[in-house]
Formats: structure tokens, sequence, C-alpha cells
């Protein structure tokens, strides 16, 4: 595969961020996102939130910080992916969309929507991936799976989104220890604050053009000239 230059394609003004988020969860890196966008401490702009649900505690910190929200519900199109991906892809298209963020979204994208920003989604795990990935893999049942494997090291990944769960190239990796007297909650507790500082850096490394997808790796550069060969 060849590699992709992300550095070469990176605006010069902030990125336009989309974040799509599920019910679950309580939208804490969707708000660790907003936080890092407002304090101006990255070149993006949270534009976009898409959640599959109006009652999700993510909607709700989009509108108590006033970002543009839409609720696409997956049920209006459980017997048409692809009608469901286009709905997706118009509000991408309104609002001029550089990077989607997955920010506690549970579901599969449609593929019309990996397809159209391959290498802009991303996506926040609270596991060292490739492990504890994968369908239904999400929140504590990751944390109970790490403690029930007898690991001593656990943490966060960020990774770009493909066609499958959780197996996309990864951008940054947080360890974290597994302490002796921990339960699913308290080690989540901590995955949980790496989880905040991985995101916010991995969307940095891309709005300053110094990701680099080559393979199944992603390249971290120095600088955004950096040259690509193929």
């Amino acid at each position: 595969m060849s590699a992709v230059n992300l550095a070469s394609g990176a605006p010069s003004s902030p990125l336009s961020v989309a974040a799509m988020v599920s019910g679950q969860g309580r939208g804490s890196n969707l708000g660790a996102l907003i936080d890092a966008y407002a304090a101006a401490t990255i070149g993006a702009c949270m534009v976009l939130v898409i959640a599959t649900r109006a009652d999700a505690p993510a909607a709700e910190r989009a509108r108590n910080a006033g970002v543009p929200l839409s609720i696409v519900s997956p049920r209006r199109f459980e017997q048409d992916d692809e009608a469901y991906g286009e709905a997706l892809l118009r509000l991408m298209r309104k609002s001029a969309i550089d990077l989607i963020c997955l920010a506690g979204y549970t579901r599969m994208l449609p593929p019309a929507v990996v397809d159209q920003y391959r290498g802009r989604i991303m996506n926040i795990h609270p596991g060292l991936l490739p492990f504890f990935g994968g369908k239904g893999m999400y929140g504590e049942r990751v944390h109970q799976a790490v403690l029930e494997s007898g690991m001593k090291v656990s943490g966060c990944s960020v990774h770009f989104v493909d066609e499958e769960y959780d197996t996309g190239p990864i951008i940054i990796q947080i360890p974290v220890p597994v302490l002796e007297d921990d339960t699913p909650s308290s080690l989540g507790q901590r995955v949980l604050t790496q989880e905040h500082a991985a995101y916010v850096q991995a969307v940095q490394l891309f709005a300053e053009g110094r990701l680099r997808i080559d393979g199944r790796h992603v390249r971290v550069l120095s600088n955004r000239a950096e040259g690509v060969t193929e």
C-alpha cells in the first residue's frame, strides 16, 4: 500500500471537525475535544456534533457548549445502510468537514462514509489495540476483559477508522498500569484521563499536518514539510 501523506493536504485554516456520538457513555471525550477547541490549544474548530439520540449525554454537552447538533437515528435506516451513510455525508458536506472524530460512537460507520473520509476519521478506544477490541468492546466491558486476562498494563488507543471495528492504523497509544486492587471502574477512570490527552494530541498532530499513513503504520512527522516516498 502506498503511503498516504496527510501532511500535504492539511489546511492552513483551522480544521472543521465533526464528532459522532452514540447514546452510551458520558460524553467526556467529546467534552475534552470541545474544551481544547474552546481554549484554542489546537488548530481545529468543532463545528458539528452528530448524535444517534437526542437524550444522549454527549448531545447535552454539545448543546451546553453551543456546538451545532444534529440527531441522526440509525433506527430510521435499519434496512438501508446506504441511505444512512448518505444522510451523514450530506451533513458533512454542508459543514465542509475536514476530520471526523468518533467519541463514544459504538456503531460501524457506513462504507460510503469511510471511503469518502478515509484517513480523516479517528476513534478513541479504552484499551491497547489490537487487544480487547472489536464489536461490543467499549467502556467497562474492555476494562473487565483486561482485568480477567491478568494483564499488568492497559491504556488507550487513538486510531484511524477503516471498515472493521478497531482495526485501523494506530496513531497514539498511552499505557496505564493495572493495579492489584483495580476494579473495572477504577481502571476505567485512570484510562479515561489518558484518553482525553491522547485524543487532543492526535487531533493536534493531524491539524499540524504531521501524520502519514504508511500501510498499517502511522508515521508522526517531525514537521509538515517532510517529504513522502511511495
